[in-house]
């Protein structure tokens, strides 16, 4: 009976490790629906139908209503190094020496030397660099029209490879004047872009550290 509940708790935990979805720290919600539009009234045999909701043929096509999609251009470089190099020394030399006592207590001290050297030293290195290249298209979301016309978009683009699924997650705020002709917009151009590639599954897996011997690396002093 015991050996059964061992097996079933480990089945459930491995079950659970497998679906895991990424957190995420992009604009929520991913996506919104559109606000609902009133009923069409009935058409009056003119040419133009007063309170049709549909976009005139000639509007511009371009996101500016909160449900409106448009398409991110992700095109991020970044190269970062750095380098620092700290160097001390500190050194110091004591010497206390009793020759004589007239007539005082402590005669013990006479003729005693006591002699105090130190020395401190320390050389600290450092060095990094980081280089990163993402390149891709993503499908957005417009969640939030903010009072000044800007647009809140967020969005996720999810793939299944195998075993395992890959997350594209792209939020960020838009103006509209920077929108093409073709409803896209440069990652470059958006403001406050959160931008994320993750991924699920037993390759992702390997590569992370188990949670006992995170416990040991975090609490050990040696």
């Amino acid at each position: 009976m015991r050996t059964f509940a061992m097996i079933l708790v480990l089945a459930g935990l491995s079950a659970g490790c497998v679906h895991i979805v990424p957190p995420t720290s992009v604009h929520q919600p991913m996506s919104s629906r559109p606000a609902s539009q009133p009923p069409v009234p009935a058409g009056n045999g003119a040419i133009f139908q007063a309170g049709h909701n549909d976009r005139p043929l000639f509007e511009d096509r371009r996101a500016r209503r909160v449900g409106d999609t448009l398409t991110i251009a992700i095109g991020e470089r970044t190269a970062a190094s750095k380098k620092s190099n700290t160097a001390t020394e500190r050194s110091s030399n004591n010497q206390f020496g009793v020759t004589s006592l007239a007539g005082l207590p402590g005669k013990s001290f006479l003729n005693s030397n006591l002699n105090a050297t130190s020395d401190l030293s320390f050389d600290g290195k450092g060095e990094s660099a980081s280089n990163n290249d993402f390149t891709g298209t993503i499908t957005v979301t417009v969640i939030e029209v903010l009072p000044n016309g800007n647009l809140l978009v967020s969005g996720e683009k999810q793939m299944g490879i195998n075993q395992g699924s890959e997350f594209i997650r792209f939020s960020g705020i838009v103006n509209p004047l920077n929108l093409t002709s073709s409803n896209t917009v440069a990652s470059t151009q958006v403001a406050d872009a959160r931008i994320e590639y993750r991924a699920n599954g037993g390759m992702d897996s390997a590569q992370v550290m188990g949670w006992l011997s995170r416990f040991f690396l975090n609490f050990l002093p040696f």
